[in-house]
């Protein structure tokens, strides 16, 4: 039996009163992104470091990329696992745990310094509408791909009992 080796990453779906999300603008080449493509959006976030708890990962990050301090312990709303070789250097896949935040819109600045997010591929941060994402068809992609789908569901229904589980 082939043991796979996941990297695990806590994200945030944050959400402001108009209930956009904020986003991260990952730029960079990767093998699972198709040439065409080398811009992905996603949720801000990231890796697990031995010893830490997911919840203790997700504030770290957020205090990092965009300046967002989390005292609350945010519900888990997402569950992703994706079992590819390559989608992660060194890693057979990725396993992302979301968790919803609740705030005010804000104008994120994080920790880190503008080569220091540039190191770690991400070159910008936007508010998107959820429309807008729906209805985007530029060569960028979104993480997870069908992100209008989840994201309309919580909006609509709230928090649901179980994370739920999403595809790629």
């Amino acid at each position: 039996m082939t043991l796979v080796k996941l990297r695990h990453a806590a994200r945030a779906i944050i959400l402001d009163d108009d209930d956009r999300i904020l986003l991260c603008r990952f730029a960079f080449p990767h093998p699972i992104v198709p040439a065409k493509n080398k811009v992905v959006w996603a949720a801000p976030g990231g890796g697990v470091e031995p010893g830490e708890t997911l919840l203790a990962a997700l504030r770290r990050e957020l205090h990092e990329e965009v300046g967002l301090a989390v005292d609350a312990d945010p519900p888990h709303v997402w569950h992703q696992e994706v079992v590819a070789p390559g989608h992660a250097p060194g890693y057979d896949g990725v396993v992302n745990d979301y968790f919803l935040i609740r705030t005010t819109s804000f104008r994120p600045r994080g920790a880190l310094s503008d080569d220091e997010l540039a190191a770690e591929n991400i070159s910008g941060l936007h508010w998107w509408q959820p429309r807008d994402i729906a209805e985007y068809r530029g060569a960028d992609l979104f993480s997870p791909r069908d992100l209008t789908t989840p994201l309309t569901m919580l909006i609509s229904d709230g928090v649901p009992d179980t994370p739920v589980r999403l595809g790629l």
